[in-house]
């Protein structure tokens, strides 16, 4: 069942003060102002909520000001996964396509994927993806040739490789960043 939006706001409360090696030096009065000044934000967040990411506040980059919320389900978050990595890859698929693509649908929810520096860093927080893996930011170069790269945690480590773009696996999602 879809809320309101800002129903999210006790739910982040919740998460950021069971996970505060996540965030060890932050202050949730602080983040909920900021949060609070920012609708659209919120509403990204319901949106990250909703598919299952289970956001968390894990940082806050001093340059930009902004508080910096990752999708930190245990799992790449259910209701992301099956996709391909963009749309050309989608566009590339004569049949057997997947619903969608994760580039179009972290952007549809107001939020972009995880970087590999950003998925390492994810990583130094916990065990994420041990049984599925998630969909990255790809450089161009890679991306030009065909390629994506995705990441999971296996072994005690942390994996990245690379894929066909138009590739799609049910243990594949995405993780995405909102800053704030």
């Amino acid at each position: 069942m879809k809320t309101n939006s800002s129903s999210i706001l006790p739910t982040l409360q919740t998460r950021f003060e069971e996970n505060m090696q996540r965030h060890k030096d932050l202050k949730w009065p602080e983040i909920e102002k900021k949060l609070e000044a920012n609708p659209k934000k919120i509403e990204s967040l319901q949106k990250m909520e909703e598919s299952g990411g289970e956001p968390d506040v894990v940082g806050f980059d001093k340059k930009s000001g902004e508080y910096l919320f990752y999708d930190c389900a245990a799992e790449s978050p259910k209701e992301r996964r099956s996709f391909c990595y963009d749309k050309a890859a989608l566009d590339k698929r004569k049949e057997n396509k997947p619903k969608n693509n994760a580039m179009d649908a972290a952007s549809a929810m107001g939020t972009e994927l995880l970087t590999e520096e950003e998925y390492r860093y994810l990583q130094t927080l916990g065990n994420f993806d041990t049984k599925t893996s998630s969909w990255l930011k790809t450089p161009e170069n890679i991306r030009k040739l065909g390629g994506a790269i995705f990441g999971d945690f296996r072994f005690g480590t942390v994996f990245i490789y690379h894929n066909g773009a138009d590739s799609y696996y049910a243990s594949r999602g995405f993780r995405g960043v909102l800053r704030v």
